[in-house]
């Protein structure tokens, strides 16, 4: 049972002792495509592909770029992405779900580079009705390698 408690306070302060950083940043939506596969203008398994230009939370100072896709998987309110955020340290990658009418957490999945070993949370907000931009709030938790 001691030697449990010792693992479990050695593991949590691990966890606990893990690197955070956030980044704040704004993506200027200007290139996503979205791939009908029915009839509508709006089908489940629709698919939508961007690669945009980000920037400095003042929106003014390009810092990198995006890439990656989305597929409808509820029409009229979700997306499902996947995508890479790649800057001049390193890359970050994202998935999870993308509301179309309210914000989004989704999950960070990994890095490379100086974000090797990341996780944490993405928090997405539309900037304006029409989706051209977006406030990209990065929370990043970085693990040490075993």
């Amino acid at each position: 049972m001691t030697r449990t408690l010792i693992a479990l306070a050695i593991l949590l302060g691990t966890v606990s002792g893990a690197a955070a950083q956030e980044l704040k940043l704004v993506e200027r939506a200007t290139t996503d495509a979205t791939h009908h596969v029915g009839p509508k203008d709006d089908n489940l398994a629709d698919i939508l592909t961007f690669a945009n230009e980000v920037f400095d939370a003042a929106n003014k100072t390009k810092k990198g770029t995006d890439q990656g896709y989305c597929i409808r998987v509820v029409v009229g309110k979700a997306f499902e992405c996947t995508w890479t955020l790649t800057l001049p340290e390193g890359q970050i990658m994202v998935e999870g779900p993308f509301f179309d009418d309210a914000d989004s957490v989704l999950a960070i999945t990994g890095g490379t580079g100086r974000y090797a070993g990341a996780r944490g949370e993405m928090k997405l907000h539309a900037r304006d009705a029409k989706g051209s931009e977006y406030d990209f709030t990065y929370s990043l938790h970085h693990t040490s390698p075993p």
